[in-house]
Formats: C-alpha cells, structure tokens, sequence
C-alpha cells in the first residue's frame, strides 16, 4: 500500500551523465553528415529547376517557331512578350504551371541568355557564392553542361 521512497525513486546522475554522453557522440558523429547534405539537396533542386525551365521553353518554341530572347527573358514564360518577336500561338496561361518564376535555391534568378554561347539558350545558376565560377557547392549549375 505504502510506497518506499527506494521504489519511487527517479534517475541516478550517474544515468543521466551516461545518455547525455551518448547523445553527444551521436550528435557529434552523425549531425556534419547531415548538415552536409543540404548544399547537395540545393544543387540537386537547382538542376531540377533548370529541367523543368528547359521543358517550358521547349513549348514555348513549338509554339512560336523560336525561343524567348535575352530581352524578353524567361518572363515569356509567363506572360505573352511586348518586344522583340511577338509570337502568333502564344499559349494564353503561360508555360510555367506554378505562374510564377522560380528563383535559384540561393534565393537569385536564374541566368537566361538567347541565343546563347553553348546552344539555343544558355540558362544558369551561379550557385551558392552568387559569382560566376567556383567549386563544389559554389560552381555554377549550367543547363548545357547538367549531369
């Protein structure tokens, strides 16, 4: 009926000190792998981005014969043009299925040139360092040279 205060008694400093040891291993062993991770997540949305541009711009030409130039930009995608080439089958809700443009995982806009240096169009990331060059996570994501 009693209880003693033996039985009702909580965790030991000793136990407590034990689990707090082993969180921290696990935190200091497995948190840099995962915090490493996120850069590769961003530059994998980014080429995922491109993709899903390219394929907007692919329709835009079948329907007006050419793609978007430099000046128009990729907000041809989402608005018929006032300048330049004005095409004639312009798709009357755009081309982009979220009605807005994406901006790179870094927060900027994407690089759209046309005609472009490498093909039709060139369209680009400069990455998390915002600059053009760079390494790793800080190279450019380039729609010609995808992987």
């Amino acid at each position: 009926m009693f209880t003693t205060l033996r039985e009702s008694r909580g965790f030991t400093l000793i136990e407590l000190m034990v689990v707090i040891v082993i969180l921290s291993l696990l935190a200091v062993l497995v948190g840099p792998k995962i915090i490493g991770r996120s850069d590769d997540a961003k530059v994998a949305d980014a080429k995922v981005q491109i993709r899903n541009l390219e394929t907007a711009l692919k329709l835009y030409k079948l329907d007006s014969g050419n793609f978007p130039s430099t000046e128009q930009g990729l907000q041809a995608l989402l608005t018929k043009p006032t300048v330049g080439k004005i095409p004639n089958n312009y798709k009357a809700e755009g081309y982009l299925e979220n009605k807005s443009l994406p901006k790179d995982p870094w927060g900027a806009d994407y690089i759209y040139l046309s005609p472009g240096e490498h093909g039709d169009y060139d369209l680009y990331s400069f990455g998390a360092d915002g600059a053009r060059g760079g390494e790793g996570k800080n190279a450019d994501i380039e729609s010609w040279n995808l992987k």
